[in-house]
């Protein structure tokens, strides 16, 4: 225990936090009393510890001592996930992970020229455990699990063999424990406990959602995608707003109301598309932009969060536009905006759907409506954001039926989020912030509850002259169409990137995996029962059905598509072929070939257009699976 020193400093959602802790005590002496263990520092009560039930409770006794270090045990050889959901690793064992909800950081990778120029400019390039969405909850290879129910700082340390270490930056916390006799029971536990998603709709797992903002003419680019044979059941148009250009790239105009300019007649077009079983969605985030007409009328209302020294909203810089933050600690203003932004201005126009973005952003000198310390708050923000969104589909019976995707989240989003996304990759095959991240990012989450993740298909960030490439965009292509839902982005900078309609080669690709995607629906129908049942992700890692193999507990460059499917997306460019490992007994049969693949380490083939995917030839699924090669060949 010791006395906290921080320094926190945030610019446009990434952060620097810094601590200079004082007086660290380890006591030494303890004594029993009733249900509860006191620590001593020499004659006096230091700590006071409590286990009831599943749940052990700290408190530190002396004044002002709010730092907690406490080590849990661990043993050699022992592996460990969680953290939320993690991009770079998901064994966590040698690596220290700060659970703190911000933007991920554009490289993340401090050797790379791209994350070292992101620095420079603004904090921005971030680091291997920078994430949107941080959990203070992991598990480990002996079947146990810890939570921390802090919302405040913390940070999961595994670099020690001997402890796993938690800090906590508050003078009383809890932390809950789970055992199991494996890990399907115990992520059951913990989605239990965190709270399970609604099976997704049929709509969004049947067909694939077309990323376009382009104004009115989006609607002539989805003609091209539906004459190329693409089973489009959605399309998305983060753009439904307005825009506003920055050297960023096009940005979103953040006043969550149609843009008559932009889209004519929407509510009308968004009919249209529904008489053909097509649904829009949208886009919307928990800030408003100060030059936009909501900001004055929640200004007015008293709905934004305050700065420390006067009544004026706080304004937080989003990259040349400032904007107000909503103050989700005040009930008047969830149910203004869940009812004046996402219920009137999107669910009743026809919205299906939406991008709930950011929540990650809460300065920490803000004043909240409720007295609470931002510092405690900042990591709760993306679970109020999701509580809001939650309600406006439920206001409208739309629950199950509406899908809003988010990229933040921290301890209990998986109570209201119906679907992940894994936030803004760079456009590339790099290690930590490529494609390959959504693998990862999907494995981890799934761990903890989160049911259901996907990717923006082609990638997000270009900055800096990096831009797409064709090979890219088709091997996302191949990944994104093993994932409940598959859905397409055209990127922050549109104009100087390939998209899928850019050529009819890129075209016919995306068209040809969203019909194995479309193909796959009944199987992922299935899964979706399971994660509704069993409390399983969709995305698996391989030990979590074969969990007697150290060798598969660190892999994370494949998955498990539920129990029946193996999929090794290539995540590396020019590559032709890749190892795969091939779990458990029994024979694995590969997708495209028909050949049947003993367990154990393979080098498989990988062009073009044939990523590794193999099923099980005794599957109760194995005649829809065997189908895919034809399905793929059309």
């Amino acid at each position: 225990m010791a006395r906290g020193a921080p320094q926190v400093e945030m610019y446009r959602g990434n952060f620097r936090i810094e601590d200079a802790p004082t007086g660290r005590i380890e006591p030494q002496k303890s004594e029993l009393f009733g249900e509860s263990v006191t620590l001593f520092d020499g004659g006096a009560p230091a700590a006071r510890l409590a286990l009831a039930g599943n749940v052990l409770q700290v408190e530190l006794l002396l004044p002002g001592f709010d730092r907690i270090e406490i080590r849990f045990h661990a043993e050699a050889g022992e592996s460990v996930w969680g953290g939320g959901e993690q991009m770079s690793y998901l064994a966590l064992q040698g690596r220290r992970y700060p659970i703190w909800t911000s933007e991920p950081g554009v490289g993340r990778d401090k050797s790379t020229e791209l994350t070292q120029m992101m620095d420079l400019g603004g904090m921005a390039g971030g680091d291997y455990w920078n994430t949107n969405y941080p959990q203070p909850t992991f598990l480990t290879s002996r079947w146990l699990a810890v939570h921390c129910q802090a919302e405040a700082y913390s940070v999961l340390d595994f670099t020690d063999p001997a402890a796993h270490r938690v800090e906590v930056w508050a003078a009383r916390t809890a932390f809950e424990l789970f055992a199991a006799d494996g890990p399907q029971d115990l992520v059951g536990q913990l989605s239990t406990r965190f709270g399970r998603q609604p099976p997704l709709p049929d709509w969004a797992i049947g067909g694939t959602i077309v990323g376009l903002k382009d104004g009115a003419r989006s609607f002539e680019r989805l003609e091209r995608f539906i004459a190329a044979g693409t089973p489009v059941t959605g399309v998305w148009c983060e753009d439904w707003a307005g825009i506003r250009e920055t050297s960023f790239g096009r940005r979103l105009f953040w006043d969550w109301r149609r843009s008559d300019q932009r889209y004519p007649d929407l509510p009308g077009r968004i009919a249209a598309l529904a008489a053909r079983g097509i649904r829009f969605l949208g886009y919307a985030n928990p800030y408003l932009a100060n030059d936009g007409i909501l900001y004055e009328e929640a200004a007015e209302r008293g709905h934004f969060c305050l700065r420390p020294d006067n009544d004026e909203p706080y304004l937080v810089d989003f990259g040349e536009f400032d904007c107000g933050v909503l103050d989700f600690t005040r009930e008047e203003t969830c149910a203004w905006f869940a009812e004046k932004v996402l219920g009137q201005e999107m669910l009743d126009i026809g919205m299906a759907g939406w991008m709930a973005d950011f929540g990650e952003y809460l300065p920490t000198d803000v004043r909240l409506a409720d007295g609470s310390d931002p510092m405690e708050a900042h990591n709760r923000w993306p679970v109020l954001w999701a509580e809001v969104n939650a309600r406006a589909v439920e206001s409208r019976g739309k629950t199950g039926e509406a899908v809003f995707f988010m990229r933040a989240g921290f301890s209990g989003v998986q109570a209201h989020c119906p679907l992940l996304w894994a936030g803004d990759q760079s456009v590339d095959f790099t290690r930590h912030d490529g494609i390959g991240t959504v693998i990862t990012a999907a494995l981890s989450a799934g761990l903890l509850g989160n049911a259901y993740s996907h990717s923006d298909c082609g990638g997000y960030t270009s900055l800096l002259g990096n831009i797409r490439t064709a090979e890219l965009l088709e091997r996302w292509c191949e990944l994104a169409a093993f994932a409940p839902v598959m859905r397409s982005h055209e990127g922050n900078r549109p104009d100087d990137n390939l998209q899928y309609d850019s050529s009819e080669e890129l075209l016919a690709c995306f068209a040809r995996w969203s019909r194995v995607h479309a193909h796959l629906a009944p199987y992922v129908r299935h899964l979706c029962n399971e994660a509704a049942e069993q409390g399983l992700p969709a995305q698996r890692p391989l030990f979590l059905h074969y969990p007697d193999d150290p060798a598969l507990w660190t892999c994370q460059d494949q998955y498990l598509y539920g129990a029946d499917l193996l999929v090794a997306p290539v995540i590396e460019a020019g590559a032709g072929e890749r190892q795969v490992i091939l779990p458990g007994e029994g024979l694995w049969r590969h997708c495209w070939s028909g050949a049947d693949f003993a367990p154990g380490m393979h080098t498989v083939p990988a062009p073009i257009g044939q990523p590794p995917v193999f099923y099980r030839p005794d599957s109760a699924f194995a005649a829809l699976c065997a189908g895919l090669a034809g399905v793929l060949g059309q």
